[in-house]
């Protein structure tokens, strides 16, 4: 017979939990109603992203006016079935609400920092890791020009 610690794991969550890791998979909360989609989500993986339901468009969809209906509900969905949840993200070049996108220099930095501070405030103490900053680099390893860059070479740190 072999040891419980040897044997073969029956999902792949469960395999990645043996030697100390999470296997995840982005989820959509508009998807949370498809049993083929949660039944499998639900089995096979012990870590959760939300697919764009914690990003700044959805979260912050007009200044200082916050949202979090969505990235809630795939919390506890997650948090329900004994799963982690991974926030996705905090700072990115990408799906921007308009009214960011229209800001630069210092008022989009204090607005990127607002962000931050509002998503964090409401998520502090129930997620297991964040993706602060998004794809802040290009493939060669050099900054990416975007509107965070434009705000100053330590946005990054700033995050």
């Amino acid at each position: 017979m072999m040891p419980a610690a040897d044997a073969a794991a029956s999902t792949l969550g469960a395999a990645a939990a043996q030697s100390g890791r999470y296997f995840g998979t982005a989820v959509a909360a508009g998807r949370l109603g498809d049993s083929t989609y949660t039944t499998i989500t639900g089995r096979e993986f012990n870590m959760i992203t939300a697919e764009n339901e914690m990003k700044p468009d959805a979260t912050e969809p007009q200044r200082g006016q916050f949202n979090f209906s969505s990235g809630d509900q795939i919390y506890n969905w997650a948090t329900q079935r004994g799963m982690k949840v991974r926030g996705h993200t905090l700072a990115w070049h990408g799906q921007q609400p308009g009214w960011m996108q229209s800001l630069s220099g210092s008022t989009l930095r204090q607005a990127m920092i607002d962000h931050i501070n509002g998503v964090m405030g409401h998520y502090r103490g129930k997620l297991a890791y964040w993706d602060v900053v998004n794809e802040a680099f290009n493939e060669d390893g050099s900054r990416r020009q975007s509107n965070l860059q434009g705000t100053g070479n330590d946005w990054i740190e700033v995050a």
